[in-house]
């Protein structure tokens, strides 16, 4: 049985008996855990009087080998996000993101940019930032890191709109198939800013919402169902 130390950000919580959870965790270092904390909602135990979602905080498990569950014997906490509670748009952008980490990352799998991401999303917009930005990074660093990465080249640079297929993993000729979209070439010029880094302070904010419709779009399709998730975000 191992035992390992991590930074965690709490995605979900169960109840599990009056005074204990199972817990869902995106850890820097060792991926997503699942686990039970046995007493972890006494006042006068180690997991800081219980587990919260969209919470951070210092956790101690033991991953066993025979069970998909691993025993979390600590958490301290450390950081709370309160705007995820008190801001309807900043709530449903991160049940969103917390639903994607679910469903796209495997149990104890590292992905260290992912749980950035997530952070840092939470934290911008904990500071009063507008969504868009800190969920467009966080979802083109879900596909970079889980290998979706879109391709943006374009077919034609005298085209106003272009088509992005899910199938294909990118941006395809306008062609009328059903299952290519219509997207704008200035939707694919903010991807490109994004891939290559350069500042996005001057993008509109229409242009940063089209571009997080993409992703989302083509985020539903890997998945390969809408969840209520998305449909909360998006409709």
């Amino acid at each position: 049985m191992a035992t390992l130390s991590d930074t965690a950000i709490c995605l979900r919580c169960w109840d599990f008996s009056e005074t204990s959870q199972t817990v869902s965790l995106l850890t820097k270092e060792h991926g997503m855990i699942r686990g039970l904390a046995k007493g972890s909602k006494r006042d006068n135990g180690s997991f800081s009087g219980g587990f919260d979602p969209l919470t951070k905080g210092a956790i101690v498990a033991r991953i066993k080998t025979n069970s998909d569950l691993a025993t979390l014997t600590e958490w301290q906490l450390e950081h709370v996000w309160w705007t995820t509670r008190n801001n309807l748009e900043v709530n449903k952008s991160a049940i969103y993101m917390v639903d994607l980490v679910g469903r796209m990352l495997t149990d104890q799998d590292p992905h260290t940019n992912v749980y950035d991401s997530l952070l840092e999303a939470l934290t911008r917009m904990e500071d009063g930032h507008d969504v868009d930005w800190p969920l467009l990074r966080f979802q083109w660093s879900l596909l970079v890191e889980t290998g979706y990465q879109p391709t943006l080249e374009t077919v034609s640079e005298h085209e106003a709109v272009v088509a992005f297929s899910s199938k294909t993993g990118g941006v395809v000729e306008d062609t009328g198939e059903i299952d290519r979209v219509r997207v704008r070439k200035e939707t694919v010029n903010v991807l490109r800013m994004l891939q290559e880094g350069s500042s996005m302070q001057a993008t509109e904010p229409e242009a940063l919402r089209r571009a997080n419709r993409l992703l989302a779009y083509y985020l539903r399709d890997i998945i390969g169902k809408e969840s209520a998730a998305m449909r909360w975000m998006w409709n």
